[in-house]
């Protein structure tokens, strides 16, 4: 069985028009799953503890303060907030978190997250990329510190690099995170000399324009012996769609075919490893057709292989 954790917050969150991270973004990822035999579960608020997991204080204050009444409010060059982002943010953590412990409870092998805002940008204390919390790194840290795993891996594989994911996990000798991103792009971070302080960081540069075909020669040769070798007791997806040829952010030329072989290929090695628990998030995706066309491939897989 494949869970699926969204909550309405999702689509409160506000961005000026024109901005590429839009509430229609959850329209089209809801149209990608309809048809697929998925158990559909509300996110929950976040406590409060689990964003403390990664992130100080002073730094949730901030972010809490920062939503306005009415409108939106700039915080970055891309990152707006609007009444109702940080509940939406919240729910995104809450159920990054919940789909960790359903999925280590045996509840179901595996689960996607419609996660609104998305997460990989944010750092410790720096909201950036349309990103106000770290996601995918709080679920990676609860179900190690509360579930008391010893080996989680996260594979990212939006086009952009997931620097906040990196600088929340830099000093996590139980989580390896592998990242592939275009490179040169935004945000300019994701060097292979980038390894982490436990050398437990990989990162994939892959050229602009490069195709799917080039990416999977990238992740047999590095990616799949380097999750081998980790033998993860859970795998968690940054799940990043913007590597769609029909994206308009970047410069990569996936297809769908591609998004369900990757995920395919990690769920192989969550079999090998990690009883089959995969635990994905929404990260990028911002041309609504190839999204809705990308979730279902890779969230049809999930199905498939949640059975």
């Amino acid at each position: 069985m494949t869970l699926i954790y969204a909550h309405p917050s999702a689509s409160r969150h506000r961005t000026p028009p024109g901005h590429p991270e839009r509430a229609d973004r959850v329209q089209a990822v809801e149209r990608g799953l309809e048809g697929l035999a998925v158990t559909h579960r509300a996110a929950p608020l976040a406590d409060e503890a689990e964003l403390l997991r990664c992130h100080p204080q002073g730094y949730i204050d901030r972010i809490k303060a920062a939503e306005p009444a009415t409108g939106t409010i700039q915080l970055d060059p891309d990152t707006w907030m609007s009444a109702g982002s940080y509940e939406a943010a919240s729910r995104a953590v809450g159920g990054a978190c919940a789909a960790v412990d359903a999925v280590l409870a045996g509840d179901a092998k595996n689960a996607f997250v419609l996660a609104r805002p998305p997460g990989h940008h944010a750092e410790t204390a720096t909201p950036m990329g349309f990103c106000l919390f770290g996601t995918v790194a709080i679920a990676a840290k609860r179900a190690l510190d509360h579930h008391g795993l010893t080996r989680v891996a996260v594979v990212d594989f939006d086009v952009h690099h997931g620097n906040g994911t990196q600088d929340l996990l830099w000093n996590e000798p139980r989580a390896l995170f592998v990242t592939s991103q275009q490179m040169p792009l935004w945000p300019g971070t994701g060097d292979r000399s980038e390894t982490g302080t436990h050398d437990q960081i990989l990162n994939l540069q892959l050229a602009p324009h490069s195709d799917g075909k080039v990416m999977r020669a990238a992740y047999e040769a590095e990616v799949f012996p380097a999750l081998e070798a980790w033998k993860p007791e859970l795998i968690l997806i940054s799940a990043g769609f913007d590597a769609h040829a029909d994206d308009p952010l970047a410069q990569l030329n996936w297809l769908e075919d591609d998004f369900a072989w990757l995920t395919h290929r990690l769920c192989d090695l969550a079999d090998r490893h990690a009883l089959g628990r995969v635990v994905s998030c929404l990260e990028g995706g911002y041309d609504l057709e190839a999204l809705t066309a990308s979730v279902a491939a890779h969230v049809g897989v999930l199905q498939e292989r949640g059975r």
